[in-house]
């Protein structure tokens, strides 16, 4: 069985400012060790469910953040950005049998998460995807669906996890806290490690087939900007077409293209 992590950080048990997921700032280092054990954790619960091969990509903000030594021997990891446009799944082909999503966090315009954002924090305001409000999930688990490849398993805050059970109830979610405004209610981190373990363990064990997700045959990518220069600036993109001030929308029959878009345009 071959399987696939992508790790992000604003999910891990505990962040609850953005201090604490920049890599310059003072409280960063201990939760990179929390999600470096997390991102150890899953890895540990694929080999128990027979995994021969895994490939983690650290898909937070550098992309250099968990400590490769952290991981088992059958791991490789995908360290920076290379600029593909398959981004947080980068790799991701049909050889892979499930992917696994760790650290993963709410959607920009949700109150789930105190860092709740789409791609980028700073810029977008909102995506909308197919009519439906867009998190870094739905984007890459939409890369999978693809390949075939079913997202068995998802941990993050509140939110996210709620989002994946209403797209594919079989998923198995691990909730490593919850939002209120702009503090979050998160578990014991020790207890966190050990669940995620056991959840991906069994996640791989189940007809995992079941959370594979239905491919689009077309796609229609609504973006609103925090700055109306950058949404001018996105509409002279082949094919974008400016809605309003701070809002373009892009249409294509091909996902690579709208994730294309994406990476030149976000």
């Amino acid at each position: 069985m071959k399987v696939y992590i992508s790790a992000d950080m604003e999910g891990i048990t505990g962040v609850a400012h953005w201090d604490e997921v920049d890599h310059n700032k003072p409280p960063y280092s201990y939760f990179q060790e929390q999600m470096s054990k997390e991102v150890a954790a899953a890895c540990e619960g694929a080999n128990l469910a027979g995994a021969k091969e895994i490939f983690v990509k650290d898909a937070h903000y550098s992309a250099r953040n968990i400590i490769p030594s952290f991981l088992p021997k059958n791991v490789k990891i995908i360290r920076g950005w290379s600029g593909h446009p398959s981004s947080m799944v980068q790799e991701l082909n049909n050889k892979f049998d499930a992917l696994l999503m760790v650290g993963y966090h709410s959607k920009a315009g949700s109150g789930g998460n105190p860092l709740a954002h789409t791609m980028s924090s700073s810029k977008i305001e909102r995506i909308i995807l197919n009519d439906r409000p867009a998190s870094e999930l739905l984007l890459h688990g939409t890369i999978a669906s693809k390949y075939h490849v079913p997202l068995v398993f998802v941990s993050g805050d509140f939110g996210i996890c709620k989002e994946i059970r209403k797209i594919n109830p079989l998923t198995i979610t691990h909730c490593t806290m919850h939002g209120v405004g702009d503090s979050t209610i998160s578990m014991q981190p020790e207890l966190s490690i050990m669940q995620i373990k056991k959840k991906v363990e069994k996640a791989l064990k189940l007809d995992m087939k079941l959370c594979t997700w239905a491919h689009p045959n077309k796609f229609k990518l609504k973006i609103r900007y925090m700055k109306h220069v950058d949404a001018y600036k996105a509409s002279q993109y082949p094919s974008a077409i400016m809605l309003n001030a701070k809002s373009i929308i892009y249409e294509s029959k091909d996902f690579d293209d709208i994730m294309r878009f994406i990476l030149f345009c976000v």
